[in-house]
């Protein structure tokens, strides 16, 4: 349950940044993410996901999409394509062009089970004291005498 990009026309570090704030979230809750992103890295990620999502879900895998998750998504550098600009003095200055590459994997989460947890001993409650058992308010000097 993966999906592949290569070449991407953007550089490694902008798709990182768009990368990492969907890794470990559910399929849907990361395609709200990206299609709501402002940054140019997150076309390049929903096309990959898409790509992903019908991979898991197509075939004779028995896949709930539902149960879906970015388990794990990793930009790396592609190559550079090198170009020159004209700098003073007839000189010329370099530009770098890169790309990048990605692979999203996807897992599936384990259906949540009810468990019955056992019920641990609980230590035995102290004995509340009734009002009529507690001694009656003493002048200064005389002795109190609680009940048994």
């Amino acid at each position: 349950m993966k999906a592949v990009l290569k070449y991407a026309r953007i550089t490694p570090r902008k798709l990182r940044l768009v990368a990492d704030m969907i890794r470990g979230k559910k399929i849907d809750e990361a395609l709200n993410i990206l299609k709501y992103s402002p940054r140019r890295g997150a076309y390049f990620l929903i096309k990959l996901l898409n790509s992903a999502i019908a991979n898991a879900t197509s075939g004779t895998s028995n896949v709930n999409s539902d149960l879906l998750y970015v388990k794990e998504i990793m930009v790396s550098p592609g190559s550079i394509m090198k170009r020159w600009r004209a700098a003073p003095r007839g000189r010329g200055m370099p530009i770098k062009k890169r790309t990048a590459h990605a692979v999203i994997m996807l897992g599936q989460k384990a259906e949540k089970q009810k468990e019955t947890r056992k019920k641990t001993a609980k230590a035995p409650a102290t004995p509340k004291i009734a009002p009529s058992d507690l001694p009656a308010p003493t002048q200064s000097g005389e002795k109190s005498e609680v009940k048994a």
